[in-house]
């Protein structure tokens, strides 16, 4: 289903990208070395309930998946980059920590991810990993507007990959988001330039790059859920939630500083 949202369907998806970035803001703001990956589903779950939303995530059990999700947020830590299900893991000083979250209010979901390291080391190689998806992030934002296509996105994001050197995984990728999580069109990493579905003002749009440092393969946990990259190489993953307008992509899901 491709939904197209009218303009107070918009309006409200503001509202929940708003949310969702406060949230993963104050998540990061207050994760530490120590922290437990547990305490961040809890402190997610707190949230999400106080802002009287619902979480995408809790009864989500789409068929790649083991059974419902069952957390409110994923949490994939170092060579994990996709659907990280929380466990009883500590973080310690230089992990690098994607969280993904959506959640819906007042009937429209949004979606977004950050990547960042815990603590006080940086390792080179993790912070080029995360700077490379989000400048793809931006590099697919820009090139989304009415009358382009999903590839010309698609074509955006993978040449960013490729050109730092990154190869591509396209299992998994952007996708339509409105009133549910995961909808059509789907938006590949890589993809050619003026093919796909072509974008309409009501259009909402989650665009997510993701790379791992020296694979595309990927092997899933005992938990049925996390996906690790085959190597046990680090991984990163930038996403935000878009609305296509009439003047080019709006992003829904700025953190507050940097909203206008």
């Amino acid at each position: 289903m491709i939904e197209i949202l009218n303009a107070s369907e918009v309006a409200q998806a503001r509202h929940t990208g708003a949310l969702v970035a406060d949230i993963l803001q104050t998540v990061k703001s207050r994760t530490t070395v120590g922290t437990n990956l547990l305490d961040i589903d809890q402190w997610t779950k707190a949230m999400i309930i106080e802002a009287g939303a619902e979480s995408c995530y809790v009864d989500y059990a789409p068929s790649f998946g083991r059974g419902p999700f069952g957390h409110y947020i994923c949490t994939s830590v170092n060579d994990a980059v996709l659907h990280g299900l929380p466990y009883d893991y500590t973080l310690a000083d230089g992990d690098l920590l994607s969280l993904d979250l959506a959640v819906s209010l007042g009937g429209v979901a949004a979606d977004s991810a950050i990547s960042f390291i815990v603590g006080e080391t940086s390792p080179p190689e993790s912070a080029a990993l995360i700077s490379t998806t989000e400048r793809a992030l931006r590099a697919g934002i820009a090139a989304a507007g009415p009358g382009a296509r999903t590839g010309d996105i698609s074509h955006a994001i993978g040449s960013v990959l490729r050109e730092a050197g990154y190869s591509i995984n396209t299992d998994f990728g952007g996708h339509g988001i409105g009133s549910t999580m995961h909808q059509d069109p789907h938006v590949s990493n890589t993809g050619r330039p003026g093919r796909g579905y072509k974008l309409r003002p009501g259009l909402l749009l989650a665009l997510e790059p993701w790379i791992m440092s020296d694979t595309a393969d990927l092997v899933t946990d005992a938990d049925g859920w996390t996906l690790r990259s085959a190597t046990g190489c680090r991984t990163a993953h930038s996403e935000h939630t878009i609305a296509i307008t009439d003047d080019g992509a709006e992003i829904l899901t700025l953190p507050e500083h940097a909203r206008q």
